[in-house]
């Protein structure tokens, strides 16, 4: 039992580290919007990450199974989904509406935990859940909510990003990680590719900075990062996974202060409290429900001495 615990501290704190490379991921996306429209610059990031896990896993890949390829394609038409819904959803509302209703999936992922698995994922996960998305409410939200095409793209991106970490659980029981991590980035970057060639034209200049900031998304924040949450989703739940990864928003509004001059503001603040109130609740919750057994256990000692 106490391993176990220890094996889901050691995998939250990986999905801590994802959540970090994401957030940053936000400030070398900008610098590679400056180049290269949404598709381009997506299958540049997939193309080079997936090139890089065939050169160093390409032993595992040759012995793939019809079983890792399904899932890795489902696993990876999700996201790429989410990405594309997100993107669209762009055109037609706010940067703030955006990023708050992307982490309704944070909420989305226990009750949809809940109707798959058919048992309840607990008080705690709904309650941390639902105060993490008050905090990304404080980060996002500068004006009254109004619900429109953008809004409706946006749910529809928590949801697949909701299935898609819901998918990878699933799938993380029986089969190998680096597998699923592979097939799922070659997807993403097919799709892709197959978008940018179909709706967009090569860019004409490519700055330095857009060309450091497809290197850096291609290995930290696709390589790396999927290659530990799908190896963290072997040992620690959904629910854990979806709050920890929303420290991303937290991570991106740090770095947009520290390297943007981003404008730190007391709503802001007390949304960076709200969200790191949800993860303790969420990483604290299993260690405070052994004290009561602990103390019992001590009295009834002292009672047969």
């Amino acid at each position: 039992m106490e391993r176990a615990k220890r094996r889901v501290l050691i995998a939250d704190s990986a999905l801590l580290m994802v959540a970090l490379f994401w957030g940053y991921g936000f400030v070398a996306m900008k610098d590679g919007l400056d180049s290269f429209p949404i598709f381009w610059l997506t299958a540049l990031r997939f193309t080079s990450a997936f090139a890089i896990m065939l050169t160093l896993f390409w032993r595992k890949l040759a012995r793939v199974t019809f079983r890792e390829l399904k899932a890795g394609l489902m696993i990876g038409t999700l996201l790429f989904l989410g990405f594309v819904a997100q993107t669209l959803a762009l055109e037609y509302t706010t940067v703030g509406k955006v990023a708050f209703l992307t982490t309704v999936y944070v909420v989305l992922v226990p009750f949809l935990s809940w109707f798959y698995y058919k048992r309840s994922p607990g008080v705690t996960a709904f309650i941390a859940s639902l105060v993490c998305i008050a905090g990304m409410g404080l980060l996002s939200l500068d004006s009254g909510m109004s619900f429109g095409l953008g809004e409706g793209l946006t749910l529809a991106c928590a949801i697949f990003f909701s299935l898609h970490l819901l998918l990878i659980e699933h799938s993380m029981k029986d089969m190998d990680a680096v597998v699923i991590s592979a097939v799922q980035i070659g997807v993403v970057a097919i799709y892709s590719l197959a978008g940018a060639l179909l709706f967009e034209t090569w860019p004409e200049q490519i700055s330095s900075t857009s060309v450091w900031s497809i290197g850096f998304s291609s290995l930290f924040c696709t390589v790396l990062a999927f290659l530990i949450q799908t190896n963290a989703q072997k040992f620690t739940p959904s629910t854990h996974t979806a709050i920890l990864l929303s420290l991303e928003s937290v991570f991106g509004a740090i770095f947009g202060v520290i390297l943007l001059g981003d404008p730190l503001t007391l709503k802001i603040t007390a949304g960076f409290a709200l969200i790191l109130a949800a993860v303790l609740i969420t990483e604290l919750t299993p260690f405070l429900k052994r004290i009561p057994r602990r103390s019992k256990s001590r009295t009834s000692a002292t009672v047969l001495e």
